[in-house]
């Protein structure tokens, strides 16, 4: 019989154990900068009173096609991808309260998503899934922070031609889809990521406006 080794380990004694960082006060700094930078697009964004305006003409419409049976398509690169999920199953799910569910497709199917990369070009992959989804009366909502996603411009023409509505959450100079959407928003805001906050808060804010237009008991 083979004899077992048995090895023993000695136990790290207290001294070697890692210590926790304290952050000294750049980090600080840098975080409270990061704060006050968000806080400044949001008071920025708030200062346009047609924002808000905005906010609810096209809470409002979606109410009405959702009430006349049409649904809501959203779709997004990167970041902007999982905001549009985000945005869909909070309406097909729930947000805050108990209600029926709504019909909201985000684009995130992975096998159309590479087929149509793989076979006509990443530049496709949001205006084919809009040709076979979209019906008139629908509405498409798109998401980008430069304005200028290929794709994301490809989906809308597609939309136009289906005779979708279109509503664009874009940032920075609204980029080449700047005035293109039958509603548009464009976020202050140098960097992605402060964009896309603002582009998260808008959609919450639709889905609460589409609740309190559909559903108000609940927030009554």
């Amino acid at each position: 019989m083979v004899p077992i080794q048995v090895r023993s380990y000695r136990r790290r004694s207290s001294s070697c154990v890692d210590s926790v960082q304290v952050p000294d006060s750049s980090h600080k700094s840098s975080s409270l900068q990061g704060l006050q930078d968000a806080a400044a697009a949001l008071a920025a964004f708030i200062a346009d009173p047609a924002n808000a305006q905005r906010i609810d003409r096209v809470s409002a419409l979606i109410a009405d096609r959702f009430t006349s049976g049409q649904k809501i398509l959203i779709c997004g690169n990167g970041g902007s991808s999982a905001d549009a999920m985000h945005f869909a199953e909070e309406l097909t799910g729930r947000f805050r309260k108990e209600r029926p569910p709504l019909p909201a497709i985000a684009c995130t199917d992975a096998g159309h998503i590479t087929c149509v990369a793989n076979d006509y070009g990443y530049e496709h992959v949001f205006s084919r899934w809009v040709m076979a989804l979209a019906k008139p009366g629908d509405v498409l909502i798109v998401l980008t922070t430069s304005g200028n996603s290929a794709n994301i411009a490809a989906a809308v023409q597609a939309a136009k031609s289906a005779g979708v509505t279109t509503v664009a959450l874009l940032g920075k100079t609204g980029g080449t889809l700047k005035g293109i959407c039958d509603h548009e928003w464009i976020m202050p805001g140098a960097h992605a990521d402060r964009i896309q906050e603002l582009h998260m808060l808008v959609l919450h804010l639709i889905i609460e406006g589409i609740e309190r237009r559909m559903f108000p008991e609940l927030w009554a």
